[in-house]
């Protein structure tokens, strides 16, 4: 058991120790540059960054609080701190301890863990549909003087396309996800049965986390919402780069080549482990920085850490003094959220 603990923090030093080798020995990084450019960095625009990530925070809270109404009624910023405490778990310990926050909605509402998980599905399907009409737009309307044009263009007008699709996909399950579960598992079984049966059964539970939304009115301002929150995420993302004054491709970096980076950052996240996923993130930012729009390595490098503070490290603070007034043991919120069915 013992040895098992110790894996990941092996990994970890393993991990940061290559990388350091590869800037000593393999790669030509010029250290000095990298600290005068962080010495330089702006902290109106950090600041600026931060605020809006904070704000984004409060405007999750009340739309998951809007996701409760059909059967729990909560104020808009009751759930804050649970939002603070479950996303400081992730940045701290990796996508595991991504479903803390319905494990602590649900102990805070004193509600069933299942329920908010089902609420938690639906907060992603608003997350990536928001996000993703966010992204198309940019790109598809990207300036015509901006790196790449064409592609940025060809694939903003495809992810456009799945956008509305997924939106099509969602509607039909939410009206006859009966009906299209009971589809899916007559014509799969002949294939496989118990994959028939699992994916008739997260049919059924997409569903559910569906029905949350017990009107129009609630879609809309949901929708809304999602919208106004990614792009305060995304204009966080704008700002932290403008905060590198000395670095003309960033101190003038427009929306569309932020979101870029944005996507590059939240795709280097997706498999993230303890503090090496914090690296991994910086690495494929920097990488992207650098690779489309001509950004210093080591500049770029520094926005990638910057970036990585003020989107995700910023909230971890807050998070822990939450945590300490609830008395919620971060360690132990870990282990929880790992198993949900058996809270």
């Amino acid at each position: 058991m013992n040895s098992r603990k110790l894996v990941v923090p092996l990994l970890t030093i393993a991990f940061v120790l290559f990388i350091a080798w590869l800037l000593i020995y393999r790669i030509h990084f010029d250290w000095k540059m990298f600290g005068n450019q962080l010495r330089s960095a702006s902290p109106v625009h950090i600041a600026a960054g931060v605020a809006l990530i904070y704000l984004s925070f409060v405007i999750r809270s009340w739309r998951w609080a809007i996701f409760l109404r059909p059967g729990t009624k909560v104020g808009p910023l009751s759930l804050l701190g649970s939002q603070f405490v479950g996303f400081s778990a992730v940045a701290m310990f990796g996508r595991l301890a991504d479903l803390s926050r319905p494990y602590l909605i649900a102990k805070r509402t004193k509600t069933n863990v299942p329920a908010q998980i089902a609420v938690y599905t639906v907060e992603r399907m608003f997350d990536l549909g928001a996000a993703a009409l966010i992204f198309s737009s940019a790109f598809a309307f990207a300036p015509k003087d901006m790196p790449h044009h064409e592609t940025f263009v060809h694939v903003g007008v495809f992810s456009l396309i799945g956008t509305v699709a997924l939106a099509i996909i969602a509607l039909v399950v939410r009206v006859s996800g009966v009906a299209v579960a009971g589809f899916a598992r007559g014509a799969l079984s002949g294939l496989s049965e118990k994959f028939a049966t699992s994916l008739s059964e997260k049919i059924l539970h997409f569903r559910e986390g569906l029905s949350a939304i017990s009107s129009m009115n609630e879609f809309v301002i949901a929708a809304v919402m999602s919208l106004a929150m990614w792009a305060m995420i995304a204009f966080a993302y704008v700002q932290t780069c403008h905060a590198f004054v000395l670095e003309p491709t960033l101190a003038h970096l427009t929306f569309s080549q932020a979101m870029l980076l944005m996507a590059a950052s939240i795709g280097g996240s997706l498999l993230q482990l303890p503090v090496v996923g914090w690296f991994t993130q910086i690495a494929v930012t920097s990488t992207a920085m650098h690779a489309s729009y001509g950004t210093p390595i080591e500049t770029a490098t520094g926005c990638g850490a910057l970036l990585l503070l003020v989107t995700s490290l910023s909230i971890v603070p807050i998070g822990l003094i939450y945590a300490r007034v609830e008395s919620i043991s971060m360690k132990e919120l870990k282990k929880t959220s790992a198993e949900p069915a058996a809270v």
